[in-house]
């Protein structure tokens, strides 16, 4: 069978990295999944996910990655971090894309945090997200008035967000509403992004708030029931004259230009979570066409369906390789990094959508069926589409870093 497994010039921590976590989706989370199939329609979103998984994952190294290893977490290679996260994110989303999604929100915001909070917040925690195995992080962006819309290249007052924060005796007031965001139901740390002053543009006048989970004003509305990746709550949070402190205040206005070292990884992270669906659906092709017979014949020696299998591992294949050149690039800072980033989101998304959709149809009614797995991964794969931005706004930002004097230019008035 062919080896859709990344196998050139990893190093050897990350070869013993993506072997462990290979080994903690074959002994935990994939026995989890079948044995429990139910649970993630569990509509108490506390208990579709049990306890030891994260703290499983915790065990083997991976919760904590990103955080400073002079506060407990483990440090990766700086040359290589987002090559190693693109690694184990495919690894674990191979298992279950919620349970990836569910820990890649930690990394990314540790990397937000090492960056841009002051170090008695970093002390504090940090030392929070090592010692607890259930402690989330969330980053807050998303609003029922704007979402990923908000990248186009529209930089006007007309398109900031709704929710303000205003400075007020030494602390910051917010108002506002976030949704869509993942962890957002069970974190109990938020970077809450809000608008400081509404006469500028969205990139001149975005600050970025340090929120804990109890703090007054504060109101976790509702989780969002999604189609698929279920085993990461994703939630919908109000802010209600929620009171900040001063030091709280990562960055003020200039916060979305800051926040690259959260989205690049970001982006990279999605695609390779997405290739871990994929990966995972040609796993069980591979096994079942090799098995199941129809016809008379076992199914692979009909020529309709090698033909599918094909494309399956040349769809893969092309992802993993822009994955690679584009995560290279934003380990490199290289002058491409943006546009290969959203490259390799959007373009894994479609991709990949396309092998579970095979991988359904070739199942044929088993592939329907909720007991037996495989329409999860379809399931899954249609959640990516617009993670990270709409399929449509990522392929905007693309043109727009390829041609920024012209494309996308403002639809109004001259």
């Amino acid at each position: 069978m062919l080896d859709i497994t990344p196998r050139s010039g990893l190093s050897e921590e990350q070869r013993l990295m993506r072997q462990s976590c290979r080994d903690f989706v074959d002994e935990v989370v994939t026995p989890f999944i079948r044995s429990n199939w139910q649970r993630e329609w569990d509509m108490n979103p506390q208990a579709r996910l049990p306890p030891e998984i994260l703290k499983s994952a915790d065990e083997i190294g991976i919760r904590t990655l990103a955080v400073p290893e002079e506060f407990g977490g483990v440090e990766l290679e700086p040359d290589s971090e987002v090559r190693t996260f693109a690694l184990i994110s495919e690894e674990i989303a191979r298992g279950d894309s919620g349970l990836a999604d569910k820990l890649v929100q930690n990394w990314k915001v540790s990397v937000l945090l090492r960056n841009l909070a002051p170090r008695h917040l970093q002390e504090k925690w940090f030392a929070r997200l090592v010692n607890d195995p259930q402690f989330l992080l969330a980053h807050c962006l998303s609003e029922p008035r704007g979402a990923s819309d908000r990248w186009l290249p529209y930089n006007v007052p007309e398109a900031a967000m709704q929710t303000r924060a205003v400075e007020k005796n030494g602390e910051w007031v917010i108002n506002g509403r976030k949704q869509f965001i993942s962890n957002g139901y069970d974190a109990g740390l938020y970077v809450v992004y809000a608008n400081t002053n509404p006469a500028v543009g969205m990139l001149q006048g975005t600050s970025s708030f340090l929120v804990p989970r109890d703090t007054p004003g504060l109101t976790v509305a509702r989780c969002n029931e999604t189609l698929g990746c279920r085993f990461m709550n994703n939630g919908e949070l109000v802010f209600e004259d929620m009171r900040v402190p001063a030091d709280h205040l990562l960055v003020e206005n200039d916060a979305l230009g800051q926040a690259a070292v959260y989205f690049r990884p970001g982006k990279i992270i999605q695609a390779a979570k997405n290739l871990g669906v994929g990966v995972r659906a040609f796993e069980l092709v591979s096994d079942y066409v090799q098995n199941y017979v129809q016809g008379g014949r076992i199914l692979i020696k009909h020529q309709a369906v090698a033909l599918r299998v094909a494309e399956m591992a040349t769809r893969i294949e092309a992802v993993r390789a822009l994955l690679d050149r584009a995560s290279g690039a934003v380990d490199a800072n290289a002058p491409d990094a943006d546009a290969l980033c959203n490259m390799v989101k959007v373009f894994a998304s479609e991709e990949i959508m396309k092998v579970a959709q095979h991988a359904v149809e070739l199942h044929g009614g088993n592939g329907m069926m909720l007991d037996f797995g495989v329409e999860k991964l379809l399931r899954d794969a249609a959640i990516f589409l617009h993670m990270d931005a709409t399929a449509d706004i990522s392929k905007m930002k693309i043109v727009k870093s390829m041609f920024p004097h012209t494309a996308g230019k403002y639809a109004g008035p001259e």
